[in-house]
């Protein structure tokens, strides 16, 4: 009877599931909160796109990408025909009016003609005279200058294409005015920004750090992402250029708000508003724990609510169960295992 016992307790020992292989990692401990990180273009402040008020065919485009213009410095032309047709058009009809209005002048003054008939002649001049002066405007717009002294950031047109009204031709960066740095943040960080605050802008591939100051800061979350434009000036006179990447970091002093720990995304469980859940390693059972969710930064998931070297089941917390035994693995050994698993 001894040894029929024995045999059967082996049995169901033998029986048993091994423990959930699981992946796990602690909690990472929050970033210095006294410095805002934020990454985004270089742009002059007055970049400006120059296009034709009427259409017409360019004649003449001798500017291309960072060529160096000064202001007043005739950067394009249309053909003229079209324009010089206009004007003639708009003298011969003030001539015409201006006709029509005397005649019916000598003839009011005999009687013959009604005053109505007279002031709408006049009436006919002024129409006329504002045409002649429209087709000597759009004269002047047959021609685009450069507004500023700097450099052609890009050009969108040849000399030979038929252009429209308000078609981008030219985008010209007055080299005068400083170089600015528009840059998103989080909803949650921006309400620690101010106008005025200190920057350390860094340039990709460039050792130097340039100074900045925040000049604005936007009143308006992105649809999409949520984030609010900051704008910062750079300090001082620096050999870079539009369109550059740049990381500022804006320093914003402590918070007195709680710090977020990081976490991998996977490890969240459940999320509803600022409640969430994950499963933490508890002497190689896996417990629900309760903590605060303060949104995703990327592959990360930020939370309160959890001590430092907690660890978090990422990889199989699916499929793990409050107060159930687990086995933390490597994730090779998790990749070889599934492969065999296959075979």
């Amino acid at each position: 009877m001894a040894a029929t016992a024995a045999c059967g307790k082996a049995e169901k020992a033998a029986e048993a599931p091994p423990p959930a292989s699981v992946e796990a990692v602690l909690v990472r401990a929050p970033a210095d909160s006294s410095t805002l990180v934020a990454t985004g273009p270089l742009e002059r402040r007055r970049e400006m796109t120059l296009s034709f008020r009427i259409p017409g065919v360019i004649t003449a485009l001798d500017v291309d990408d960072g060529d160096v213009v000064r202001a007043g410095q005739v950067l394009a032309t249309l053909d003229p025909a079209g324009v010089a047709a206009a004007e003639v058009r708009a003298g011969v009809e003030v001539e015409r009016a201006r006709r029509d209005l005397a005649r019916d002048q000598a003839l009011f003054e005999k009687g013959f003609v009604s005053r109505q008939r007279l002031d709408d002649r006049k009436s006919a001049v002024r129409a006329a005279e504002a045409g002649a002066g429209a087709a000597a405007f759009d004269r002047r717009w047959a021609r685009l200058v450069s507004p500023a002294s700097g450099v052609v950031l890009q050009r969108t047109a040849q000399a030979g294409e038929v252009v429209q009204p308000g078609q981008a031709v030219l985008r010209i960066a007055d080299e005068t005015s400083p170089l600015t740095l528009r840059a998103p943040l989080a909803d949650r960080d921006v309400s620690r920004v101010r106008v005025g605050q200190s920057v350390s802008v860094r340039i990709d591939g460039l050792p130097t750090v340039v100074p900045g100051r925040v000049t604005r800061v936007g009143e308006r979350a992105g649809p999409q992402t949520g984030a609010v434009d900051v704008e910062i000036e750079l300090i001082g006179a620096h050999p870079l250029r539009s369109g550059q990447v740049a990381t500022a970091e804006i320093s914003v002093g402590g918070s007195s708000a709680p710090t977020l720990s990081r976490v991998p995304a996977e490890a969240i469980l459940e999320a509803k508003g600022k409640q969430a859940f994950v499963l933490v390693v508890d002497k190689d059972v896996a417990r629900r724990r309760p903590v605060t969710f303060g949104g995703f930064d990327g592959d990360d998931a930020l939370i309160t609510g959890l001590p430092p070297q907690t660890r978090v089941i990422t990889a199989g917390a699916g499929f793990v169960g409050d107060g159930e035994k687990v086995q933390v693995v490597d994730p090779t050994r998790l990749e070889v295992a599934s492969a065999g698993a296959a075979r």
